[in-house]
């Protein structure tokens, strides 16, 4: 347990506040718009496809999980028959990702769920999260969990509540920066500042 105030970060990391969250009941369908969106299942992707997608859709929040892992272990994770990985396409553009991770018994973790810059904002996440919701439950799972962070899209959190999951813990986490070692371009989540060491 950290004490009561304030906490240096040191230069060179992020620091922000992770909060989990989970489902254990399938909730409802929530209204949502028709639109010209495609889902499909990717079984196996080849992990350089994985992590351009992963990039498209997270490097704005500085996603950085899957570019730090060993590219082996990356290949292990995506190749496994209990991970499921979706792409969203609008005609032939790949505009989203979902990753779902069943590989704890009775659980499904929403590993990764995002849309790329240009589909935010019109419906798509609601979409995405109704096909998520109905394809976790559809595999006989007792609990559905996710987490996000600070460093996330400021809308996440009530978007994922108003989805019907209900927040029950919460972390501190500190990495680094992954601009500063060229994960991701120096010029990106320019609403993190980048405090160099």
């Amino acid at each position: 347990m950290l004490e009561d105030g304030l906490h240096t970060v040191p230069a060179g990391y992020t620091a922000s506040v992770v909060t989990h969250l989970e489902m254990c009941a399938e909730a409802a369908q929530r209204p949502e718009a028709d639109l010209p969106l495609e889902l499909a299942r990717v079984t196996a992707p080849d992990p350089d496809w994985y992590l351009d997608l992963f990039r498209k859709v997270g490097a704005p929040w500085l996603w950085f999980g899957r570019l730090v892992m060993d590219r082996d272990e990356l290949r292990t994770i995506l190749s496994d028959e209990r991970v499921h990985v979706y792409v969203v396409r609008e005609g032939t553009d790949e505009v989203g990702l979902l990753e779902l991770d069943f590989r704890q018994r009775d659980d499904c973790e929403l590993a990764y769920f995002g849309l790329a810059p240009e589909a935010v904002g019109g419906g798509a996440g609601r979409w995405l999260m109704n096909r998520a919701i109905r394809l976790a439950w559809a595999e006989g799972i007792a609990r559905f969990h996710v987490h996000t962070c600070t460093l996330d899209h400021p809308a996440a959190l009530d978007f994922y509540r108003r989805s019907g999951f209900t927040p029950y813990a919460r972390e501190i986490e500190i990495a680094p920066d992954p601009r500063l070692s060229g994960l991701l371009p120096e010029d990106t989540a320019l609403q993190v500042p980048l405090v160099r060491p």
